[in-house]
């Protein structure tokens, strides 16, 4: 029982810290004096259904277009994606579509991709986006001015829009990355994402690009790793600027795919971020053993942790310029705890990782 009761003062006293911190007010970022060129990088295989809705809202940036270069690498797709893109951009001379049919270095897969593109770009920003997303009409300039002298990678805020599942997918999205957030801001490194990411050629340079680095179904993970080595600043946004709203995964079943790839790429967060993440488990465990507390201190124990867990998503949601019901807060606890059991469940059931209609084997990358 002592042991037990420590650690829920532990745990509530974490999560008091979590609310403090996130609160703590930020100084604005500086605005940017002059629009340099900046490269928008998406890698896209069969993105038919999806990529339009991206291009669209590229189009609606909030910066002259004349600066832009936005390039499209069509990783081998089976599906219309070529022809969609190439349609869409065929009056926009800042937009470019590339075909990519062959490997650089060690690359495969995505990475492939934006070795490819990075090469391709003419300028010193690399912006890096997924085909499902659609930005914010002021992310290029907003990211640009996170990224002074010395920084070498800048991570925007993500969520998911949709139906019921695809609006907890995005409380997933928000409720991690400012997570990450506040470890950035504590000076521990713990990941970039891909798909709301900007990387200057300088950084992407001194590790020698994709094509120079061992293969990793995480690419993200692993870039951001490889930079934060060579001494580069990193930056972790919650700005509705920088907000990037992902089509949701349509399916329980996407879903795990997803996550049992990002599993693997778990094992390069550091142990802080694993903790936070553990501690969850450790809650329901203690909380749920027999006969160690009373039904009405159950009861108190759990209403607690859904009042702390509400408020920080309240307060995620205001700083990411994103709204929710709180019908919807209070019910993506039981949506938590279901995905969480079916992911871990997922994850160790000896499978491939599927990921764009391509397997890998769990011991790759």
């Amino acid at each position: 029982m002592a042991l037990s009761t420590l650690f829920f003062v532990v745990f509530f006293g974490l999560y008091g810290l979590v609310l403090l911190l996130v609160l703590r007010p930020r100084p604005a970022l500086p605005a940017l004096t002059h629009y340099p060129k900046a490269s928008i990088l998406i890698a896209a295989r069969n993105e038919e259904a999806t990529i339009e809705r991206c291009l669209r809202a590229l189009t609606q940036l909030n910066y002259p277009a004349g600066q832009l270069e936005i390039l499209i690498g069509d990783d081998a797709s089976t599906d219309d994606t070529r022809g969609v893109v190439a349609r869409f951009i065929a009056d926009k001379p800042q937009f470019r579509l590339l075909p990519i049919r062959h490997r650089l270095g060690t690359a495969r897969g995505k990475s492939n991709v934006l070795a490819h593109l990075c090469r391709a770009a003419t300028t010193d920003y690399f912006l890096i986006t997924d085909a499902d997303m659609a930005l914010a009409p002021d992310w290029v300039q907003t990211m640009l001015a996170a990224a002074p002298a010395g920084v070498g990678v800048v991570t925007g805020i993500t969520t998911a829009d949709g139906n019921l599942f695809g609006r907890f997918q995005g409380l997933d999205w928000l409720f991690g990355l400012n997570l990450i957030r506040l470890l950035t801001d504590a000076g521990l490194p713990v990941t970039a994402v891909g798909n709301n990411m900007l990387v200057t050629r300088a950084a992407y340079e001194s590790i020698g690009g994709y094509e120079a680095l061992a293969f990793s179904i995480t690419e993200d993970v692993q870039l951001f790793t490889q930079i934060v080595a060579q001494g580069w600043k990193y930056r972790n946004l919650i700005d509705p600027r920088t907000l990037g709203v992902s089509v949701a995964q349509p399916t329980v079943h996407h879903l795990l795919r997803q996550r049992k790839r990002w599993m693997k790429g778990a094992g390069r967060l550091p142990w802080q971020l694993g903790l936070l993440f553990s501690s969850y488990g450790i809650f329901y465990t203690v909380l749920g053993w027999p006969d160690l507390f009373s039904q009405s201190t159950v009861w108190t124990l759990y209403g607690v942790k859904m009042v702390l867990q509400t408020l920080f998503l309240v307060i995620t949601l205001r700083q990411a310029g994103h709204r929710e019901r709180l019908w919807v807060l209070v019910l993506y606890e039981g949506y938590l705890v279901a995905m969480s059991l079916a992911v871990l469940a997922y994850t160790v059931w000896p499978s491939q990782i599927q990921w764009k209609e391509r397997r890998y084997r769990w011991a790759e990358g």
